[in-house]
């Protein structure tokens, strides 16, 4: 996002679309999981209210469930409606796909950086 290389998000627990711990994307990414950001217990109730349900375990899908704190890939549509909802978590700037800003503003992603 910042013209470097784009560093990784997380490894524990294991994010991104490809599960390579990277927001990579690629034509397969239709939800667009570009934004790395630092999980708060405001944003996972805020996401779950809009049912996706990111703190409930799913072992059957290898999924460990998230907890405020986690870094996580998030998908940029739903960063982008949690930032509108005043919701929205922190981004890691140089973890982040520049695919985000299709569509999320550079300087909304920017107000809400936190360091790597």
């Amino acid at each position: 996002m910042l013209g470097g290389a784009l560093l990784p998000c997380s490894v524990a627990p294991l994010t991104g679309f490809y599960r390579d711990g990277c927001c990579n994307t690629g034509p397969e990414d239709l939800g667009l999981h570009v934004v790395c950001v630092e999980l708060t217990a405001e944003f996972l109730a805020f996401s779950k209210g809009r049912g996706n349900d990111l703190s409930t375990p799913m072992p059957e899908y290898g999924f460990p469930g998230l907890r405020p704190g986690d870094r996580w890939c998030l998908c940029a549509a739903r960063w982008e409606e949690a930032r509108r909802s005043g919701r929205a978590p922190r981004v890691l700037l140089e973890a982040t796909h520049i695919a985000a800003l299709e569509i999320c503003g550079l300087d909304d992603l920017k107000a809400h950086a936190v360091e790597v």
